[in-house]
């Protein structure tokens, strides 16, 4: 899962290197005023212009668990069902399950 860094806008005056090599790595970046989001940087991408603006900020904000499957579909301006389609296409896990946690419910289950 790639991680959000988060700026404010005055950390942006001495970060915008930081902030272009994040989005050159396909990372989202959040850009705070007065310790409250006030906008996203978003890599600019094939992906992003395939599927556009709402949908690439959708899947990338549901992939760092920043949003809901609910909150990102409604962002994206799809139904769950269509969102979750998307997802599979950009190989975007849906379940996020821990391995161990899984061993140990099939451990129960026998």
């Amino acid at each position: 899962m790639k991680r959000t860094l988060t700026f404010s806008a005055r950390e942006l005056r001495n970060s915008s290197g930081t902030l272009l090599r994040e989005a050159e790595e396909g990372r989202l970046s959040i850009i705070t005023k007065y310790g409250r989001p006030a906008a996203v940087a978003v890599p600019f991408d094939g992906e992003l212009l395939a599927v556009g603006v709402h949908i690439h900020l959708a899947v990338r904000l549901f992939e760092q668990r920043l949003v809901t499957l609910a909150q990102a579909a409604k962002l994206a301006g799809q139904a769950i069902e269509e969102f979750l389609d998307v997802l599979q296409a950009s190989n975007v896990n849906v379940v996020d399950y821990p391995a161990e946690e899984l061993a140990g419910e099939l451990q129960a289950l026998s």
